[in-house]
C-alpha cells in the first residue's frame, strides 16, 4: 500500500491526472496507510496551493420551510425538526453580519437562503445588502439562493458577487436515494448557467449520506470534471426529525482518507472541511488541514453551531499556516 500510495503521490506531484483505476486501491488503506497517504495529500496541496488557509464565513438569511425533500436536511417541510425558522433578514441585518465575518478574519462571506428559489422581494433585499457590503467591507462576496435564471446571475454579477454555491450533494448513482424533489441534472443545469456567467462556482457535497465509498470517490471526479475550484467537504452530522437521523457516523480516520483522496483527484481546488467537522472529527480537525484541506468554514452553519472562530484561528496559527487574503 504505501509503493501504490508513493506511486499516486509521484503522479500527481508530477502535474499529471489520476483515474478511478488508479486510486480506488487507496480505498482499501488503514492505519500507518492512512497517515501516509495524508502526508502525500499535503504535499500536493503545499505544491498547487501554498501555505495559505481560505476561511469563509455564512449566513443563514432565511431558514427553514424549504419544499425540496433532501433526506440530511433540517429545512426540509417535510420533516418536523427543530432547525429554526424566519423568513428572510432584514438588509441592515445582513450588512452587521457581514462586518462581523471580517472583524473575525474571514476574507469570504457567503449568503445562504432556504428554498428552490427566492421570490422578487427577498431577491430585492439580497441585491441591495450585497451592494452595500461591497461598498463598506473588503470582503469576497459568496451566493447560495438555490436555482438561479441568467437574469439574477447577471444581477448578482453586477453587485459584486465573484463565487456561487450550488452543491451537488453526492455521487449522481446515489442522488436519487436523497432528493426526489430534483434531480442531480437540474444541480448541473444551474451550475452551467452561472459557469456561462463567468462565476466562480463553489461546488461539494457531504459524505455520511449512506454512499459506498467508490460513491465517494465518484463525486470527487465529477467536481473535476465540471471543472469546480472550490470544494466545500461536509459531514454528515444527523439531525433529529430527519430520514437520515439514525445514519451511522463515519469515523475521524475514514474523513481523513477522503480527504486525501479529494485532494489527489483535485490537486488544485480549494477545499473547505465545513458542516460536521467538529462532531465527526472532533481532536482531528487540524489533521484535516495536514491532509490536504486548504480551508475552512468557520463560525455556524445552517442549522447547527460552529466552534468559537478563535479556536481555528489558533489552530491554523499553530500548524503554521497562513491565512488567505482577500
Amino acid at each position: 500500500m504505501r509503493k501504490e500510495i508513493q506511486k499516486i503521490g509521484d503522479k500527481v506531484l508530477g502535474g499529471n491526472h489520476v483515474s478511478m483505476k488508479d486510486v480506488l486501491p487507496l480505498l482499501e488503506a488503514k492505519g500507518p496507510d492512512i497517515l501516509d497517504l495524508a502526508a502525500v495529500a499535503n504535499r500536493a496541496r503545499e505544491k498547487f496551493n501554498g501555505n495559505e488557509i481560505d476561511l469563509c464565513l455564512l449566513l443563514n438569511a432565511k431558514s427553514g420551510r424549504c419544499s425540496e425533500d433532501c433526506t440530511f436536511c433540517a429545512q426540509s417541510v417535510h420533516y418536523k425538526t427543530e432547525a429554526p425558522i424566519y423568513p428572510m433578514m432584514d438588509m441592515n441585518r445582513i450588512v452587521e453580519e457581514a462586518k462581523g465575518a471580517q472583524r473575525k478574519g474571514t476574507g469570504r462571506f457567503c449568503l445562504i437562503t432556504s428554498g428552490r428559489e427566492l421570490n422578487d422581494r427577498e431577491f430585492e433585499t439580497i441585491l441591495n445588502a450585497l451592494d452595500r457590503i461591497r461598498r463598506e467591507t473588503t470582503l469576497d462576496l459568496d451566493c447560495s439562493l438555490g436555482t438561479l435564471s441568467e437574469e439574477r446571475a447577471e444581477s448578482l454579477k453586477k453587485v459584486g458577487v465573484t463565487r456561487y454555491n450550488h452543491n451537488i450533494e453526492t455521487a449522481e448513482s446515489h442522488f436519487s436515494k436523497i432528493c426526489s424533489t430534483h434531480s442531480f441534472r437540474d444541480r448541473i443545469k444551474t451550475i452551467e448557467v452561472l459557469k456561462e456567467q463567468g462565476f466562480s462556482i463553489c461546488c461539494g457535497g457531504i459524505i455520511g449520506l449512506g454512499e459506498s465509498p467508490q460513491q465517494r470517490l465518484e463525486l470527487a471526479f465529477s467536481l473535476r470534471q465540471l471543472g469546480i475550484d472550490c470544494i466545500p467537504f461536509n459531514i454528515l452530522n444527523p439531525r433529529p426529525g430527519t430520514p437520515l437521523e439514525h445514519s451511522e457516523s463515519l469515523s475521524p480516520m475514514e474523513i481523513i482518507k477522503t480527504v486525501s483522496l479529494f485532494r489527489l483527484v483535485l490537486p488544485k481546488g480549494t477545499i473547505k472541511i465545513a458542516g460536521g467537522r467538529e462532531a465527526n472529527l472532533r481532536d482531528l480537525q487540524s489533521l484535516a488541514l495536514l491532509a490536504g484541506a486548504n480551508g475552512l468554514i468557520v463560525g455556524n452553519y445552517l442549522t447547527t453551531p460552529g466552534r468559537n472562530a478563535e479556536d481555528d484561528l489558533t489552530m491554523i496559527r499553530d500548524l503554521g499556516f497562513k491565512l488567505k487574503m482577500t
